[in-house]
């Protein structure tokens, strides 16, 4: 019988190809109406739809990862690629990119210390990577420019959302979180376990599922709009139909559900236990991959809907599947209660519905289908035993997927240990590694490794290569090798959120500066001719605060002297000292400042934070001097001289210590030891400074969008794109919130030198949706500069 209006799903085909689990699979865009999977028997591969019968071809198999791969997606097409590029993820923590016609890989992405699981594509070639090792990173072309930090577990899904500068994250640590230009805005909480798929509706709206069997609607500004039920286990992924909010899921239940006005209107059962992932095709068919190697696809269009035989071989081998009762799938099962055959001459209630039977002492499961009108088979109920675990990694451990997680008990009356293991770890090491993890006496290894052999007999990979031997690589724990500090790898700078980051670029020295041009009547600068010429970026040198008013810090000083406590208070010779400083660092006098006076002005930046600001002051002209500026940047001393600095940097301390602290740090840039401890202490300087954003001091935003500028004057010439990608990020986050139109022009100055000779550059602006940000500032009439300068960085973009 066929199905009536919006019919039901019924098979199209079943394409055999893989070798093991299909764990991924994407629409291609080349050629039209095709897809690409992915699978733990290492390859990818591209099909596309046969013209004579209903099936599909595999067009090519593409091999680069020396482990499982895990994820794909689709790059779109770029001028160079006017096909686009396929983006696949493994466990060997790479990411390979390939052409559409070549088996090899174009390039590989290093940089995630575990496996790659989701990825995501935006506009202008940015790559979106969840990770294992609890981070995301941002990619453009064969360049790490971001890393997203912040969540504790690993990171199981990702989306780029059409918004420019939006991207989403699903983690194992349950919550989801939105990053805004690098940076996370907001921190969904809902689900109670794992996060493992994530899809978008709209611009405003997107779906996730969980190992918590839901499915949630969420709005980005964090509210939770509906949660839908149905699934009886661990939901793997989820995926939308083109042009509507209606979408399909599969998961751990063995079963596809498709969902239409937020109800589950079909369940369609599989003879494998783990459906792993699904994508929506243009034409509305839906393909799905699970954990016996097959790709299935199915259909409502009666003129693709596979043959009354396929149909029927399809239930054959759903009918003769075992069902394993401790996965809770069906329920609790007692089987001396259940009715016989007779049952199933009762209709079903809904699409789905699950009855089981008791027939000759064999328990059989069958699902209703309402657009059939019939129970159909989907398998046999069995006892399971022991370890009879599949092979397709699906035990949870700390938020990563492993074949086996056992459970050792050392002694009675001490507490069990877990030990999550794969099939292609040594057991000896793994052994080694999970006695030392949890302080156990080694004198246990041989009974430890005999154990994990007795219990994983038979299950070893067919190419057990030395090559790839993934040893536990949870989070803080030993691995083996890499004690060395195998963290060669340049590591990519972002914003970490947590200031743990030290950048590995030491060696980054930066060329002497000539004269300091100050911005000065710089803003004056009118031009009545049209074509003016861009006289305000690249710029070339930092950019000082040097007015200065000696008498009146001094005055403030003796002042607040006067009722310093007596631990902090200075001598009359100490004010002498320091009145020498300023008037040797102020005057272009012969004279060098001394060790003594030096000595002085770090006793007085060090008092109490309500009376320091005039000592700062002091400081803050004075570090100009070249001798003051390596006496206090120099290897030496800088690790307490930054730490100084970055105490002011406090949301909650004192408007004028922020000021001229931030002061302090645009003027280090003036000599050659203060720029290569500016560049060497860049993550962190920038990730303190960017929280002065918050307040509404117009001087504050001067003064750090004066330090942006600084660094990208340094970042233009080291053409460090890791670092321009941190400091176009602080450029978006600050652009939002300064009114101050200095402050604005100087963030255009800072964006346009970023952006100068830099095509990467140009394109990581473009995908953080900087233009759209700066455009207001085209129509500004006063100061004509912001102006100038706006139209000059919106030509390069």
């Amino acid at each position: 019988a066929m199905a009536g209006e919006g019919g039901a799903y019924r098979l199209r085909c079943s394409l055999v190809g893989h070798g093991q689990d299909v764990r991924g699979l994407t629409r291609g865009l080349f050629p039209e109406g095709g897809f690409v999977s992915v699978s733990r028997d290492r390859t990818a591969r591209l099909w596309v739809p046969d013209g004579l019968n209903r099936g599909f071809t595999e067009m090519h198999c593409m091999s680069g990862h020396s482990n499982f791969v895990s994820c794909v997606c689709i790059i779109p097409p770029s001028d160079l690629y006017p096909r686009g590029l396929i983006a696949t993820g493994g466990n060997d923590h790479n990411i390979c990119i390939f052409t559409v016609d070549n088996p090899a890989p174009l390039y590989i992405l290093k940089g995630h210390k575990n496996t790659v699981c989701s990825l995501s594509s935006g506009k202008f070639g940015t790559l979106l990577s969840g990770s294992w090792d609890t981070t995301a990173k941002v990619w453009l072309n064969d360049r790490c420019m971001m890393t997203l930090q912040g969540h504790t577990a690993a990171i199981w899904a990702v989306k780029i959302l059409p918004e420019q500068g939006l991207m989403l994250t699903g983690s194992a640590d349950k919550t989801i979180k939105l990053w805004k230009a690098g940076r996370c805005e907001r921190t969904f909480t809902g689900h109670e376990d794992c996060v493992r798929g994530l899809a978008i509706l709209s611009e405003m709206e997107f779906l996730s599922c969980a190992n918590d069997a839901s499915v949630r609607r969420w709005h980005i500004s964090g509210e939770c709009l509906q949660v839908y039920y149905g699934h009886t286990n661990y939901i793997y992924s989820i995926s939308v139909f083109p042009q509507c909010k209606d979408f399909v899921t599969t998961g751990e239940d063995r079963s596809l559900r498709i969902w239409k006005q937020g109800e589950c209107a079909q369940t369609i059962r599989l003879p494998a236990q783990s459906v792993w992932c699904c994508c929506v095709l243009d034409n509305g068919d839906i393909v799905v991959g699970a954990s016996d190697g097959i790709i299935r696809v199915f259909t409502e269009s009666s003129e693709r809907t596979a043959s009354a035989e396929e149909i029927q071989a399809f239930e054959n081998e759903l009918s003769q599947a075992s069902i394993d009762p401790k996965t809770g799938d069906l329920g609790d099962i007692n089987a001396d209660d259940l009715p016989g055959r007779e049952h199933l001459k009762d209709p079903g209630t809904r699409d789905g519905q699950t009855r089981l039977i008791k027939d000759n002492g064999k328990v059989e499961a069958y699902q209703w289908s309402v657009s059939e009108g019939r129970w159909i088979k989907i398998g046999d109920v069995v006892g399971s035993s022991g370890a009879t675990q599949q092979t397709s990694g699906k035990v949870l451990f700390e938020g990563k997927e492993y074949d086996y997680v056992f459970t050792i008990d050392v002694n009675e009356s001490g507490p069990s240990y877990k030990l999550p293991y794969n099939i292609t770890d040594d057991p000896w090491l793994t052994a080694y590694n999970f006695l030392q993890k949890n302080d156990l006496n080694p004198m246990f290894l041989d009974q430890v490794a005999k154990f994990i052999m007795d219990n994983t007999k038979g299950q070893t990979l067919l190419s057990t290569s030395a090559q790839f031997s993934d040893p536990f690589t949870g989070a803080g724990r030993y691995v083996p090798g890499s004690s060395s500090g195998s963290n060669t790898m340049p590591a990519a700078d972002p914003f970490t959120g947590a200031g743990r980051y030290v950048p590995g670029s030491a060696s980054n020295a930066v060329a002497p500066l000539g004269g300091v041009d100050p911005y000065t009547g710089m803003g004056a600068y009118q031009s009545a001719a049209a074509n003016v010429e861009n006289i305000y970026f690249p710029k070339k040198d930092a950019v000082t605060f040097d007015q200065a008013n000696p008498t009146q810090i001094l005055g403030k000083l003796k002042e607040l002297n006067g009722n310093a406590s007596e631990e902090h208070k200075l001598t009359e010779d100490d004010l002498i000292t320091l009145e020498k400083l300023l008037s040797v660092t102020c005057n272009t006098s012969a004279e060098t400042p001394t060790p003594q006076q030096l000595q002085t002005l770090w006793r007085a930046v060090n008092w109490p934070e309500d009376i320091v600001f005039p000592a700062l002051d002091i400081l803050r002209l004075s570090i100009r001097h070249p001798t003051v500026n390596k006496n206090f940047c120099s290897e030496k001393d800088h690790v307490q001289f930054i730490v100084l600095l970055l105490k002011f940097l406090n949301p909650k301390g004192k408007q004028a210590n922020q000021l001229l602290a931030l002061r302090a740090l645009c003027n280090c840039f003036v000599s050659q030891a203060g720029q290569k401890l500016m560049m060497e202490q860049r993550g962190e300087i920038m990730t303190q400074a960017i929280e002065m954003k918050s307040g509404n001091n117009k001087n504050i935003h001067i003064a750090l969008a004066t330090l942006t500028l600084n660094y990208a004057v340094c970042l233009h010439k080291d053409n460090n794109i890791e670092g321009k990608a941190q400091c176009l990020s602080v450029i978006s986050t600050v652009m939002e919130v300064v009114q101050d139109l200095e402050a604005v022009f100087r963030l255009l100055v800072a964006l346009g030198t970023l952006i100068s000779d830099d095509t990467n550059a140009v394109q990581l602006a473009k995908s953080l949706g900087v233009d759209s940000q700066i455009k207001k500032y085209a129509s500004v009439s006063e100061p004509a500069k912001v102006k100038e300068c706006c139209r000059f960085v919106l030509n390069l973009l």
